[in-house]
């Protein structure tokens, strides 16, 4: 019998930013990543323990706080390592300090980022692997996470169905975020998904023909 190949991903969206989760997981071997681990996190630790899943590392897009919220309760569970673009770190360390100025308040402690994650590399999900592409602007550190194979990126808040991130929060850079949707977004095939840290799922050639922030922004162009 072959052994199915592929990533199936389940998502979960909850909190008071109706951020998305992500559950990864590979098919051919049953392991799989979380990323963005968000408020929704005891929904996935919920899967996770049901279908006893063994989970191998948290990827995350950017370290803004609704991304992050759920892993001091994930680490409690899970002793798995935790993997961030260094350039975020300012913001991972400062997590509590953006909940206070939301009025918000950390379950605890975030844990040590264990690993740096490198554009241009890939990172693993049981067998498969997803290319890490350097997305900045919404945040200085922001990632998104790309499969060719299953024509699909876990886009974090680069780009939603009919919108762009916000750039308005520290480290934010408009021009920035522009020049990364198009250097890294609308590179992309037509046809690939984008699976958003907000909102419903959309794909790359509808965002190109209708998301009004990036008329004219065609691969390449300034803004």
């Amino acid at each position: 019998m072959n052994t199915p190949a592929g990533l199936d991903i389940q998502s979960f969206t909850g909190g008071a930013f109706g951020e998305n989760t992500y559950l990864v997981r590979c098919r051919a071997t049953g392991r799989a990543v979380i990323v963005d681990p968000g408020a929704v996190t005891p929904s996935v630790l919920k899967v996770v323990r049901t279908e006893s899943i063994q989970v191998e590392a948290v990827y995350l897009t950017h370290a803004h706080l609704d991304h992050v919220e759920g892993l001091p309760e994930l680490k409690e569970e899970l002793d798995v390592p935790v993997w961030l673009h260094p350039t975020d770190l300012p913001l991972y360390e400062r997590a509590a300090d953006q909940a206070e100025a939301f009025g918000m308040s950390l379950s605890g402690p975030l844990p040590e980022i264990d690993h740096e994650l490198v554009p241009g590399t890939t990172v693993p999900v049981g067998e498969q692997v997803l290319e890490v592409r350097f997305v900045p602007g919404h945040s200085p550190g922001h990632v998104l996470f790309y499969s060719e194979g299953e024509g699909l990126a876990l886009a974090g808040d680069v780009v939603f169905a009919g919108s762009i991130g916000r750039t308005d929060l520290p480290g934010g850079d408009m021009q920035q975020l522009l020049a990364s949707i198009r250097n890294e977004v609308l590179t992309l095939p037509d046809e690939t998904r984008l699976l958003t840290g907000h909102g419903p799922e959309t794909t790359v050639g509808r965002e190109r023909a209708g998301n009004p922030f990036l008329a004219n922004q065609a691969p390449g162009e300034r803004a």
